[in-house]
């Protein structure tokens, strides 16, 4: 098993192999009990593991396991974010998915899902993104919010969570698949760190009370063409409701947000396929542009 890609350039750079166990520390994303099958845990987070450290992707999970269930999908995804702790990354953030009712509806799902947001995901912006560390990447217009102090549940609203947020920062996450094609469902994703891959923010934190997030419009552009367009209310009709739904599902697993936290709740338009040497730009009401680039090249994946 190879090791992660430098953020800077994207090569494999030395370091141990990563363990075959959980690192404990303060923000773990789920606890342990209720899973299913330990020793299949660490094997299908082994292939997850692989794929994304040689851009191969592996069969869906759910084909070849279909009896697995939603606490199996997390304790896979845990068992790969303690690895990259392990090896020296840093758990900064968090990102929501599943968000709209659209989503929902294709995954069958009624709540959204979660994954964890390490440093070596973010991109500044404007900066190259080599596509060879990655494997089949999409991109989604969201804003990205900062924390000011730590959540948690029970009984957080949206409320309690806009007074939390320091302020919300425009983005584009990179998402990406280990799955072969993108033929996930609900339990598929969520082993996979629902399904995260990079992070590029923009460089203005903007402070949230005087204008409504719900009303924030995003514009997506490709090489200066519009290509979508949404308006953050997708996000469980207020992006601010996802913070809140997070901050609670983390208090029932005995964790939280902390300060300084990135939160992604969520985009409100549609992924957008990424071929080789695209440019991206996405422009948000009230809070700024943030745009995203491409190399020429693409590996192609197994």
């Amino acid at each position: 098993m190879s090791c992660p890609a430098d953020p800077a350039n994207g090569n494999r750079s030395h370091c141990p192999e990563a363990p075959g166990h959980p690192v404990a520390r303060r923000d773990a994303p789920i606890k342990s009990g209720g899973v299913q099958d330990a020793q299949l845990h660490q094997t299908l987070a082994n292939e997850l593991w692989g794929a994304d450290r040689t851009a191969r992707a592996v069969p869906p999970l759910t084909e070849r396991y279909p009896d697995l269930v939603l606490e199996d999908a997390y304790a896979i995804q845990t068992i790969n974010i303690d690895r990259r702790v392990s090896i020296g990354q840093k758990v900064i953030g968090r990102k929501v998915g599943l968000t709209s009712r659209p989503m929902q509806k294709i995954l069958g799902v009624d709540e959204p899902d979660f994954g964890v947001l390490t440093d070596e995901m973010f991109i500044e912006d404007g900066d190259l993104i080599d596509l060879d560390r990655l494997l089949q990447p999409r991109v989604e217009a969201e804003p990205a919010f900062v924390m000011e102090r730590d959540l948690a549940g029970p009984g957080v609203t949206t409320a309690g969570a806009l007074t939390a947020i320091a302020g919300v920062m425009p983005a584009v996450e990179v998402v990406d698949s280990r799955v072969a094609d993108w033929k996930i469902k609900l339990v598929d994703t969520v082993a996979d760190n629902a399904s995260s891959g990079l992070l590029v923010v923009g460089g203005r934190l903007t402070k949230i009370e005087d204008f409504d997030l719900r009303l924030v419009g995003v514009a997506m552009s490709r090489h200066g063409e519009v290509i979508d367009t949404g308006a953050c209310a997708a996000a469980m009709g207020n992006p601010a409701r996802c913070v809140a739904w997070l901050a609670n599902k983390l208090g029932s697993l005995g964790s939280g947000l902390k300060a300084g936290d990135v939160v992604l709740p969520g985009a409100p338009h549609q992924m957008v396929t990424v071929k080789p040497g695209d440019v991206f730009r996405a422009d948000f009401a009230h809070i700024g542009a943030v745009t995203v680039r491409f190399s020429t090249r693409m590996q192609e994946a197994a």
